[in-house]
C-alpha cells in the first residue's frame, strides 16, 4: 500500500512538473500569433468600432478567454489520439467512425478555405491601394498583380514547414514591434467624446452578438493548430497536452494585448463614418489609415503592416485548407477502394487552390461579407462546438468534463452560430 501510495504521488509530481520553455515553443507561439493577427489588425477594428467603444471593451474583456478555451479545446481532441501523426481529419475519424469522419473533414475544409481566398482579395488590394495612393503609380491589370502575389506567398508554402515556419517568425518580429508602436502613435488623435456614447441597453447587446463572427474569426488560429499538436505530440508524447496549453496561453495573452491596443487606437481616432467608409472600399484598416492621415509614418508603414500581416496569416490557413482538403479527397479514394498517388494529389491541390484564390481576387467581393457569412458560424462550429461534443463522447477526454469552462466555450460558439440569423431579424 505504501509503495503504491508513493508511486502514484510520484506520477502527479511528474503530472505537475513544469515543462521548461524552450526556443521551439516560442517559434511556434509566433507562427499561432501570425496565423492569427492578419484578420486581427486588418477587419476588426472596422466591424468592431462601428459599435462604438464600450461593446468593443466587453468584447476585450471576453475574447481572451474565448481564443484559449477554444484553441486548448481542439489541441487537446487532436492530442487524443492513439495513433501517431494523426491530423485532424484522421482523428474525428478515429473518434466518431468513418460517415462523421468524412463531414467532420468537410466542414473543416470550409471552416478555413474562405479565409484563405479573402488573402487572396486582401494582399491584392492591399499592395494595389498603396501603388497607387502613396507611389503615385497606375494600377497594375488585377489579374497579373494578384496572380503574381499568390504565387509568390505559396511558393514558400511548397518550399515546405521548416521553411514556412522560419519566413513566419522572421515577419512577426517586425509586424509585433511596429503594430505596438503604430497603436501608440496615434494616441494624440483618439477622441475622447467616442466614451461619452453610450447605446441603449438592446443596441449594447444586439452590437456584441453580432461582432461575436468576426471577433473569432480575427483571433481564430485554429488551421495551424492541427500540425501544431502533431508537432508536439511527436516530440514530448503524453505531455504534449500540457506543453500545448502553455503555449496557447502564452499566445492569447499576446494576441490581445497588441491586437486589442491597435483596435481600441482605431476606433478612438476615427469616426463610425470612417470606419463604415473603409468596410464600403473594401480595404484592410491599415490602408484606409495610410490613405486618410497626414503622416509619412503612417502613409509607408501602414501598409506595410498589412502586407506582412496577411503574408504570416496566409502560411497557416493554406496549411489547414490544404490539410482538409487532402482529408477529403483521400477519404473518397480509399472509399473506392483505390490507392492514393501522393505526386498526383499534392500537384491537385497546389493547382486548385492557386487557381481558385486566383479568381476570387480578380472578382473582388467583400471581404466582411464573407466573414459575416461563412468564416465566423463555420469556425465556431469546428473550433468551439466540436471539441466540446468530444469531450463529452470520447473517453479519453472525459477528465475534461463537468468543466464551468465547457460551458463558457458552447455558448460562445452557439452565439456565433446564431448572430447572422440575428443580423437577418
Amino acid at each position: 500500500m505504501q509503495k503504491e501510495a508513493i508511486k502514484a504521488q510520484d506520477n502527479k509530481a511528474t503530472e505537475n512538473a513544469k515543462l521548461p520553455w524552450t526556443a521551439q515553443d516560442t517559434t511556434w507561439m509566433l507562427s499561432l500569433f501570425g496565423t492569427a493577427v492578419g484578420a486581427g489588425i486588418l477587419f476588426l477594428p472596422i466591424n468592431a468600432g462601428m459599435g462604438g467603444f464600450w461593446p468593443l471593451l466587453v468584447m476585450a474583456l471576453i475574447i481572451g478567454p474565448m481564443t484559449y478555451l477554444a484553441h486548448r479545446g481542439l489541441s487537446r481532441f487532436v492530442c487524443s489520439s492513439n495513433i501517431q501523426g494523426s491530423d485532424i481529419t484522421q482523428v474525428v475519424e478515429e473518434h466518431f467512425g468513418k460517415g462523421a469522419g468524412k463531414a467532420i473533414t468537410v466542414l473543416y475544409f470550409f471552416a478555413i478555405y474562405p479565409i484563405v481566398l479573402i488573402y487572396g482579395v486582401s494582399i491584392t488590394n492591399v499592395v494595389d491601394s498603396f501603388m497607387v495612393n502613396q507611389l503615385g503609380m497606375d494600377s497594375l491589370p488585377r489579374w497579373l498583380l494578384s496572380g503574381g502575389l499568390i504565387l509568390a506567398m505559396m511558393s514558400v508554402m511548397v518550399a515546405g514547414e521548416k521553411l514556412m515556419l522560419k519566413v513566419t517568425q522572421f515577419l512577426v518580429y517586425p509586424l509585433v514591434v511596429i503594430l505596438a508602436f503604430l497603436a501608440l502613435y496615434m494616441v494624440p488623435n483618439w477622441k475622447v467624446d467616442a466614451l461619452m456614447q453610450l447605446p441603449s441597453a438592446g443596441d449594447f447587446i444586439g452590437t456584441i452578438w453580432l461582432t461575436i463572427p468576426v471577433l473569432i474569426f480575427a483571433f481564430n488560429h485554429s488551421p495551424a493548430i492541427s500540425q501544431f499538436s502533431v508537432s508536439l505530440k511527436r516530440e514530448h508524447g503524453k505531455d504534449a497536452s500540457r506543453k500545448a496549453d502553455v503555449i496557447l496561453r502564452n499566445t492569447s495573452l499576446m494576441l490581445v494585448g497588441f491586437v486589442m491596443l491597435f483596435v481600441f487606437s482605431c476606433v478612438l481616432s476615427l469616426s463610425p463614418e470612417q470606419l463604415a467608409q473603409a468596410k464600403a472600399e473594401n480595404l484592410p484598416i491599415l490602408s484606409y489609415l495610410a490613405n486618410v492621415y497626414d503622416s509619412a509614418f503612417i502613409t509607408y508603414f501602414a501598409p506595410f503592416i498589412a502586407f506582412i500581416a496577411i503574408v504570416s496569416s496566409f502560411f497557416g490557413h493554406y496549411l489547414g485548407a490544404s490539410e482538409g482538403m487532402r482529408g477529403i479527397i483521400v477519404k473518397q479514394i480509399e472509399g473506392n477502394g483505390k490507392e492514393v498517388d501522393e505526386k498526383k494529389l499534392d500537384k491537385g491541390i497546389l493547382a486548385f487552390m492557386f487557381f481558385s484564390i486566383w479568381a476570387v481576387a480578380i472578382i473582388n467581393p467583400s471581404v466582411l461579407g464573407m466573414i459575416e457569412a461563412l468564416g465566423g458560424p463555420i469556425i465556431a462550429a469546428i473550433l468551439y462546438l466540436m471539441p466540446m461534443y468530444a469531450v463529452y463522447k470520447v473517453d479519453a477526454l472525459k477528465a475534461y468534463r463537468g468543466r464551468v469552462t465547457n460551458i463558457f466555450v458552447i455558448i460562445a460558439g452557439l452565439a456565433s452560430m446564431t448572430a447572422i440569423l440575428y443580423g437577418l431579424l
